[in-house]
């Protein structure tokens, strides 16, 4: 397959978003083994475990955008994250590319299409493979899919490790022989390497120090600027995400509870959820005020909480907020919402 072919495989819509989704759900489940099928012969009432882990979620991502994705670990943002790439079929709802939805594609289609689409992960150290050289990490994707000739291999990775700021002359080493900050370069190197438009970077500087953190992020806003990047920015670090971000999704036990432009919710939070978290992002400026942690700990996706999921930790619950789930609405231009205060 060569670039040309890739790039002509999915017609773009006018105006369309680049990625959306469209009522997504994700569901594990275990399954229920011998013996407590056995024992629910007997009256065990042994059941299967669900864990929702995505909600019925609708996310639209714009051209060029940088959109941060913010929730408490155990949220299911990095789930969705992996559904918004592809790495995870959703159990319900669709996908769409440029408002054409993914499920139409078949074969050569769906793979071209899926190289438009990759994901930086979390762990430098996991993510890479320990017994591969840089230069087969990086290379061997576009050499598989025929971006590239194999003879091309070498002056092609040397590209893209200087396009990230690492030394091309050290290609031919092994992960370990790198540092964090370098590994991190090589993670964002390999999903470059196959000319993608949509990067999904699943808290792609969490495991690295502040001084290094900055480093890759501005290298993250120069690879936008340069290579007309659009991305997923996954992160629980809201300094991180309002540094990075044009607009900000924040995420509690599978559902979207607020979104909006990044200096509008950072300004004036709306939902309680984001109130509390905003509440526990320190601040360079002192200044008085009582600390008010959120109350209790984020409950279990396999039995959450019936209405609004944040009810058992809201300062504000009110009966409503226990028997419905809240819509999420337009609370503004450019701003939604899910909480029955709004409705006040």
């Amino acid at each position: 397959m060569n670039t040309a072919t890739r790039e002509t495989s999915l017609p773009a819509v006018a105006g369309a978003s680049l990625v959306e989704l469209r009522g997504v759900s994700k569901r594990f489940v275990k399954p229920i083994d011998m013996a407590a099928r056995i024992g629910n012969l007997v009256g065990a009432g042994v059941r299967e475990e669900v864990v929702r882990a995505v909600d019925h979620v609708d996310l639209a991502i714009r051209p060029g955008e940088v959109l941060g994705l913010v929730g408490e670990s155990g949220c299911g943002k990095s789930t969705l994250g992996r559904l918004a790439v592809g790495l995870l079929p959703p159990t319900r709802g669709e996908r769409y590319w440029r408002g054409l939805p993914l499920s139409s594609l078949k074969g050569e289609s769906a793979r071209a299409q899926q190289l438009r689409m990759q994901m930086i992960f979390q762990d430098p150290y996991a993510s890479l493979n320990p017994r591969m050289r840089v230069v087969d990490i990086v290379g061997e994707a576009p050499v598989a899919h025929g971006i590239i000739g194999t003879k091309q291999k070498i002056e092609y990775v040397g590209l893209q490790m200087n396009r990230v700021g690492l030394d091309p002359t050290l290609m031919r080493r092994f992960p370990h022989q790198f540092s964090g900050g370098q590994r991190a370069r090589i993670g964002i190197a390999r999903a470059l390497a196959v000319k993608p438009e949509f990067l999904v970077c699943d808290e792609s500087v969490a495991a690295l120090d502040v001084s290094i953190q900055a480093q890759v992020l501005n290298l993250f806003m120069e690879l936008r600027s340069a290579l007309n990047l659009t991305y997923l920015f996954i992160s629980h670090d809201l300094g991180v995400v309002e540094h990075i971000s044009d607009r900000v999704v924040i995420m509690y036990l599978g559902r979207v509870v607020e979104s909006g432009s990044a200096a509008a919710l950072f300004a004036a939070p709306n939902h309680p959820y984001t109130k509390a978290l905003l509440n526990e992002v320190g601040k360079v400026v002192p200044r008085k005020r009582t600390f008010v942690p959120i109350k209790g700990e984020i409950p279990s996706p396999l039995d959450p909480p019936s209405g609004c999921h944040f009810h058992p930790r809201c300062p504000h619950a009110m009966p409503r907020c226990r028997a419905e789930v809240p819509e999420l609405r337009a609370i503004a231009a450019g701003r939604l919402s899910a909480c029955h205060l709004n409705d006040a």
